[in-house]
């Protein structure tokens, strides 16, 4: 078994290990990853759109991502890599833990698909060279020490001419009450101490370290729950959960 890394300034041990206790639950539509189920296709729909329009393809044109190399970097249990493989993307899936890599290589397995997942981190395959197309960062950020010097260190990944689509939580009051007492304590939506409110990213915060790392902000988006139809959708209210894309000059 791969060795869990070290904690440093770009990675949270312990993060790690409170995920990969969690490993043989991702694909539990009423589990601890319950909110990520559900804002899957809201997820989706952003990643497919700015996916088609930075490369030039038609999202309504299936495999509408063929042959475009994504990096999923945090992918858990491939709740996001599944459906990009679906949509033609020759996908790429790291995470520390090697027990979130072997449920997410057991589901991909099952439902016969290719993804390329490898138990690592995105700094390990900065240094190697490695590059795709895109790179993702889907509830990622909020749980890194430094996200400046994190950003810095694997903007590398990203092709000239690429981009990397980031979701994360805004660090207001309004995203402390609903995304830490409301869906941590009230409605257990997820296990308490998920998150760290301290370690919201502002959006003005997450366009420096973009800009220090040599990336252009070219969209930011927010992500709104509607209780009374138990549904997400895009929105232009970034005050809780909020997307952002950045380019990669040629």
């Amino acid at each position: 078994m791969t060795a869990t890394p070290a904690s440093s300034a770009t990675l949270d041990r312990d993060e790690i290990a409170r995920f990969a206790k969690l490993a043989g639950e991702w694909w539990d539509e009423k589990g601890p990853f319950r909110p990520l189920h559900q804002i899957t296709p809201t997820r989706l729909t952003y990643l497919r759109d700015r996916l088609c329009a930075h490369f030039g393809r038609d999202p309504k044109a299936p495999p509408s991502l063929e042959g475009l190399s994504v990096l999923d970097i945090g992918c858990g249990g491939g709740l996001v890599a599944e459906p990009l493989a679906r949509l033609g993307a020759e996908v790429t899936g790291i995470d520390p833990a090697e027990e979130t890599i072997e449920a997410a290589k057991t589901h991909a397995d099952g439902a016969g698909l290719k993804i390329a997942y490898e138990a690592t981190t995105a700094e390990t395959l900065a240094e190697a060279g490695r590059q795709f197309d895109a790179v993702l960062l889907l509830e990622v950020v909020e749980h890194v020490p430094d996200v400046p010097a994190f950003l810095e260190r694997i903007a590398p990944l990203i092709a000239p001419g690429g981009l990397m689509i980031l979701s994360t939580l805004n660090r207001t009051f309004k995203a402390y009450a609903l995304a830490i007492v409301g869906a941590e304590y009230v409605l257990r939506w997820v296990p308490v101490g998920t998150h760290q409110w301290e370690r919201f990213v502002r959006p003005d915060e997450l366009k420096a370290a973009l800009s220090g790392a040599g990336l252009s902000l070219t969209d930011t988006t927010g992500m709104v729950y509607d209780p009374l139809g138990d549904r997400w959708s895009l929105s232009r209210d970034t005050d809780v959960n909020y997307f952002a894309t950045a380019t990669k000059a040629g």
